[in-house]
């Protein structure tokens, strides 16, 4: 993948506009080919996650005894596509919930950069969980390909961006740990309406099996 280089500015808000069009180019969504498809068996997994600016212990296995559960990829918080992203999730989020359904979401980030980044009112507003896969060993799991960032990069803050990044890349997961969907290569707001779009269908199709 080819570096961008912002042409010189002396204005200190182009420089700051240039600097994140750079970023959201690299960390653009480009699917995984290996991805895990339908009717895989999910990995279980337990990271250290945010939520509302606090830390705690999340489990695939224990929240997939709520139901379907959308695990969505994303290569980095404070990323323009990843601001969208989050920003849909938690908007729609009592939609998802309507369905049966949870949400969390999955980076390289750091636990402190994730307690922000759960916790400011524009992105997650404290409503959906980001899990911190600081090694990547989960997005692997998911055959996510994981790779470094150049030095340098800063996020939407101006903050230097010190992870690598994976694939923007949702999966559904339902509460027998398959995969019913993956979703990736398309807009974050699309990402996000085609998740719930399969979640409603699931329990529309799970309500008309008890009918």
């Amino acid at each position: 993948m080819s570096t961008l280089k912002a042409p010189e500015m002396t204005s200190p808000f182009l420089n700051t506009v240039a600097t994140a069009l750079a970023a959201a180019a690299l960390l653009s969504a480009v699917p995984a080919q290996a991805a895990l498809k339908e009717g895989d068996a999910a990995p279980d997994f337990k990271l250290q996650a945010s939520q509302a600016g606090k830390a705690f212990n999340y489990t695939l296995k224990d929240a997939l005894k709520k139901g379907p559960v959308v695990v969505y990829f994303y290569p980095s918080a404070f990323t323009a596509g990843c601001n969208i992203q989050a920003h849909a999730f938690a908007s729609n989020v009592e939609k998802f919930a309507a369905a049966g359904a949870t949400i969390v979401g999955v980076s390289l980030d750091s636990i402190t950069r994730l307690n922000d980044f759960s916790a400011d009112p524009q992105y997650c507003a404290g409503k959906i969980p980001v899990a911190s896969d600081a090694d990547g060993q989960v997005a692997r799991a998911f055959d996510l390909s994981v790779t470094e960032i150049p030095a340098g990069r800063k996020d939407t803050r101006g903050v230097e961006i010190d992870h690598a990044r994976t694939d923007r890349t949702t999966f559904i997961v339902t509460p027998d740990g398959r995969i019913a969907a993956t979703v990736g290569g398309v807009s974050p707001d699309a990402n996000v309406q085609q998740a719930l779009d399969i979640v409603q269908n699931l329990r529309a199709k799970a309500a008309a099996r008890k009918s």
